[in-house]
């Protein structure tokens, strides 16, 4: 594919790896009306990716956890998004945009490994083409151990800055149901971790 004058095909995820850590507050919902919001469109596409790209990666790795299945929907993410890039409206919050397009790229690898999944006795160990997104530390381990709902909801919500509104259009359900889906599940990865800083005293 070749891309629209001026522009640059997608760098790899390990250009925009982010840091990873148990999110401890909600990002502020997207201002689709603030200056900034309405100039990001107008940034370069090299430089979306590079700004927006560890929190796309982000999202990926907490709704299919990290590895090659994250990757790839991080990379058909922005591929997707060269194509339209051309086109998108002035006035769009791109970050959220683009969590929108990484909820349907994921979405279509889901259902692909649903459709070529291989029991087997012994899973073999998946290493990442690019490595862990930042030091895991167990976060997302934890993250993939959370109910569906409660891992969604903080993917796109806390991961990925939508309003619950938006979430819940998303993942289905009501606003209020995202709310306390996702504030239960942030308690349940709290208690993960200190439970686990206790565990890690005790054996001092």
């Amino acid at each position: 594919m070749t891309p629209p004058s001026g522009e640059h095909a997608p760098p790899s995820p390990r250009e925009a790896t982010p840091t990873a850590g148990p999110p401890s507050a909600p990002r502020s919902g997207p201002d689709l009306t603030s200056p900034a919001a309405r100039a990001s469109a107008k940034i370069p596409y090299a430089t979306a990716v590079q700004r927006h790209g560890p929190t796309v990666l982000r999202v990926c790795c907490a709704v299919l956890g990290p590895g090659r299945d994250a990757e790839d929907a991080w990379a058909e993410t922005f591929l997707a998004a060269l194509t339209s890039w051309p086109d998108l409206a002035e006035d769009t919050n791109v970050e959220a945009w683009l969590v929108r397009v990484a909820h349907r790229k994921a979405i279509d690898i889901t259902r692909r490994r649903a459709r070529h999944a291989v029991p087997a006795d012994d899973l073999p160990e998946q290493t990442s083409r690019r490595g862990n997104p930042g030091r895991d530390d167990g976060v997302w381990t934890a993250v993939a151990a959370l109910p569906e709902r409660q891992r969604l909801a903080i993917a796109y919500h806390y991961l990925g800055g939508l309003p619950h509104a938006e979430t819940a259009a998303l993942i289905g359900g009501s606003a209020e149901a995202v709310r306390r889906a996702s504030a239960d599940g942030i308690r349940a990865l709290r208690r993960t971790f200190a439970a686990g800083d206790d565990t890690e005293g005790a054996a001092r």
